[in-house]
C-alpha cells in the first residue's frame, strides 16, 4: 500500500514529465490518498493536463483542483472575444448539438448549459473548449437528457462491461434508479474504475452515474 509521501512523489515526477506544465509552478498535498493540487498556471489546457496527470498516478483516491489560471498580456481577450470563439468552435463541431447550448462568459470563466442527448457530446464540448485563447475556467451545467427505460441502460452498461477483455465485470454491479446509475464493486486500479464509469456514462439514457466502486489496489 502506497504511503501518502510515495503518491506525492509519484505526483511530482507525473507533473514533471508533462511536457507542457512547469512543475515548479505547482504545489501538491496528499492526505488519505486525497490530492490538492495548487499554483498558477498560464491557460486553461495546463489546468486540464495537471488534472489529468495527477489521475494517472496509482493510489491517488480523489482530486482537490486548486489551480489558478493567470494569462498573459498576449492571451487575454475580452469576455465578447471569448464567447464568439466558443460558439464559433461549437459550430464547427459536428459531433455537438450547439443549437442546444447556452453560453456565458464572465471574466474569462465560460458557463455552460443546456440538453445534450449523450454524454460524449457533453465531454465534447470540453474537448473542443480547452485549447481556446482566453478561458481561465470552464464550468460545465450541461445535463443529458433522458431517452431510454432504466432496464435498458442496465443492459447497455453490463454488455458494455463485458465487451471489455481487461475488465472483470463480475466485480461489478450496477442499479439504476430512474435515470441515475449506481455502480458498486471492486476495481483494480484508477484506470480500471474510470473504465467502468466510462461504459455507464456511454449508455443512452443516462443522466448521472453515482460510482461508488472501491480501488484494491
Amino acid at each position: 500500500m502506497k504511503t501518502d509521501l510515495d503518491i506525492q512523489k509519484d505526483v511530482m515526477a507525473e507533473l514533471k514529465w508533462e511536457p507542457m506544465l512547469n512543475s515548479a509552478e505547482l504545489g501538491v498535498a496528499v492526505k488519505n490518498g486525497v490530492v490538492t493540487l495548487t499554483g498558477t498556471v498560464s491557460n486553461y489546457s495546463k489546468k486540464f493536463a495537471a488534472e489529468n496527470a495527477t489521475w494517472r498516478v496509482k493510489g491517488v483516491k480523489a482530486v482537490a483542483e486548486e489551480l489558478e489560471v493567470k494569462l498573459g498580456d498576449g492571451d487575454r481577450l475580452t469576455d465578447v472575444e471569448v464567447a464568439d470563439s466558443v460558439i464559433s468552435t461549437l459550430r464547427w463541431n459536428t459531433s455537438i448539438p450547439d443549437e442546444q447550448i447556452r453560453i456565458k462568459v464572465t471574466n474569462g470563466w465560460v458557463y455552460l448549459s443546456g440538453e445534450v442527448d449523450w454524454h460524449f457530446q457533453k465531454e465534447a464540448v470540453i474537448n473542443a473548449l480547452r485549447e481556446l485563447k482566453g478561458i481561465r475556467g470552464i464550468s460545465n451545467e450541461i445535463s443529458v437528457k433522458p431517452r431510454v427505460q432504466a432496464t435498458v441502460v442496465k443492459e447497455n452498461i453490463r454488455k458494455a462491461l463485458e465487451r471489455k477483455a481487461d475488465l472483470e465485470a463480475n466485480n461489478v454491479r450496477v442499479e439504476t434508479i430512474g435515470n441515475r446509475v449506481v455502480l458498486k464493486g471492486r476495481a483494480r486500479s484508477w484506470n480500471e474504475r474510470n473504465t467502468i464509469a466510462h461504459a455507464a456514462w456511454s449508455a443512452p439514457g443516462v443522466a448521472s452515474v453515482d460510482d461508488e466502486i472501491v480501488i484494491s489496489y
